[in-house]
């Protein structure tokens, strides 16, 4: 029997979601569209003064699993820098092809396991990475 694609962790993640607000400061946005899957994620940042992640908000329009990354990215990216998400998108990239038995540590990735040999879902779970480091480059 296959493993279902959409666990209920999947599916708590990504109901876990916060809906858009206001920031006190909107440093750098960002939207952005994967042509693979048609997901598309509005992303606002706001920056500290060392230029690390304070505070997101984010409007997505995706499968479970876009949106569980970006619950995942949301609860988690507080106090990084645009290097470090990075660093996680190419570790989260090269795991979800295969090339790295582990996943990257980033906490919850591990619950999209299950999108590992469905390639068309890879661009909406990269999008909110993208998304975030998109928004704090047009923060510069």
């Amino acid at each position: 029997m296959t493993a279902p694609l959409y666990t209920t962790e999947i599916l708590r993640l990504a109901a876990s979601l916060q809906e858009p607000h206001p920031l006190e400061r909107e440093d750098g946005r960002a939207e952005l569209r994967s042509p693979a899957c048609g997901s598309r994620i509005a992303l606002a940042v706001q920056l500290d003064k060392d230029r690390r992640i304070e505070r997101l908000s984010m409007q997505v329009h995706a499968c479970a699993f876009g949106q569980a990354t970006a619950a995942l990215v949301e609860r988690h990216s507080r106090g990084l820098t645009h290097d470090e998400v990075s660093e996680t998108m190419v570790a989260l990239s090269r795991w979800l092809s295969d090339d790295r038995e582990h996943a990257p540590g980033w906490p919850g990735i591990i619950a999209l396991e299950p999108a590992r040999p469905r390639k068309a879902r890879h661009g909406a779970i990269l999008l909110p990475f993208r998304a975030l480091l998109a928004a704090i480059e047009a923060a510069r």
